[in-house]
């Protein structure tokens, strides 16, 4: 058995660099960029008002000045602006040249034509050109694109940016045993749910995922599952990755020239897990317990499909107070599913009593995945731990 960090290294270099494509801004959200979208403009392009006010020099305060026109976002002052005067300017419209402040309206007092000014902040209330970005200014945030990101891009002028292609991810779980939801399951027989969770938790992470049939235990039938995967960046099987006269996917798919990187890794729930490649498609050969594939997906799937885009793969790890005591940890990384509660400076965290890898109900639950290395000693109460949050 691997430690889960060899374990990691290994599924992250079976990324292969992610595939451009160009798409308009507004359908970008939760892609990642491989181009920098470059500013068109400079924003603002005109010093502009921050406020609804007067604008006016700052060595005619407080007062009398003529006001002597109007300016407003989209139509600008044109006249001339000698010392002494002042225009009504409005938020976001042009403060003309030789101005040097706005001042809120509140602060001044008006009599026809001319005002006087009282109390005025040092605040200019002046939006200098250019201090959101300029002309020519470059952005590529390293993560998926956010919704004030689309906004800024587009206020850039920028009307098609250049991202990676979605990996296409190939979920398939195969067992005699299974059958689809909304089925009656018959003797013996179960509902599938990993494959729809293992599809759900890829399109997260930014791919695009497809659900083949369900395979059945013969090798032909999962030979036919595999041809069907065609064209995927990365297929993830779901079970037999143990060892047993039933587990067929190992050998299936090393009959199809897989390179296998690693199989069996010291953590709990998931030691079963496979990682390899066939041909250019990366695969990985999840636990078939739900709670063990989840979790391996989470720690492993994700993070390759994220560097399959380019994207940092990230660990998620963060702090939290152990909320009650644990006893000494055995010979594999653990990760427990537990609840998070607000605290002071850290979160608290409550791992729940039963840990059992076939109970969703517990995962469905769980904030977060409380991470304890092999040999971990004895915690108390009260004292820091790593989590992942779920």
């Amino acid at each position: 058995m691997i430690s889960v960090d060899e374990a990691r290294s290994l599924v992250l270099a079976l990324a292969q660099p992610p595939e451009s494509e160009e798409i308009a801004v507004a359908e970008a959200l939760g892609r990642a960029m491989v181009a920098p979208a470059v500013a068109r403009l400079t924003q603002p392009p005109f010093d502009a008002s921050a406020m609804d006010g007067y604008a006016l020099r700052s060595s005619d305060l407080p007062g009398p000045v003529e006001v002597i026109g109007t300016a407003a976002a989209g139509e600008p002052f044109a006249g001339e602006t000698p010392p002494g005067s002042a225009i009504r300017i409005f938020t976001g419209a042009e403060v003309p040249s030789g101005y040097d402040r706005v001042v809120m309206q509140e602060h001044v007092t008006r009599e026809g034509d001319r005002i006087t000014v009282e109390g005025a902040s040092a605040n200019l209330n002046i939006r200098l050109r250019g201090n959101d970005f300029t002309e020519g200014t470059a952005f590529r945030p390293d993560r998926a694109l956010r919704a004030s990101d689309l906004g800024l891009i587009a206020a850039m002028n920028v009307a098609r940016v250049s991202v990676a292609r979605r990996p296409r991810v190939a979920v398939l779980a195969g067992g005699d045993e299974l059958v689809r939801p909304g089925q009656q399951p018959g003797a013996g027989q179960i509902v599938s749910s990993n494959d729809i969770a293992i599809a759900a938790l890829a399109r997260e992470a930014g791919a695009e995922p497809f659900i083949l049939p369900l395979a059945r235990d013969t090798e032909d039938s999962l030979r036919a599952r595999f041809a069907e995967a065609e064209g995927a960046d990365l297929i993830v099987t779901i079970g037999g990755a143990s060892v047993g006269d039933h587990d067929l996917i190992a050998r299936v798919a090393e009959g199809l020239g897989m390179e296998r990187s690693f199989y069996k890794l010291a953590m709990r729930p998931g030691k079963p897990l496979m990682a390899g490649r066939i041909g250019d498609t990366a695969m990985l050969g999840l636990p078939g317990n739900p709670v063990s594939a989840i979790v391996c997906a989470k720690l492993f799937m994700q993070p390759l499909i994220r560097a399959m885009q380019g994207l940092p793969a990230g660990d998620g790890v963060a702090q939290a107070v152990l909320d009650r005591d644990l006893p000494p940890e055995g010979d594999r990384q653990h990760y427990l599913r537990a609840r998070l509660i607000p605290g002071e400076s850290l979160p608290r965290i409550a791992p729940f009593e039963d840990q059992d890898s076939a109970r969703l109900w517990v995962l469905a639950e769980a904030d977060a995945l409380l991470v304890r290395p092999a040999h971990d000693p004895a915690r108390k109460a009260g004292e820091q731990v790593s989590f992942i949050a779920l």
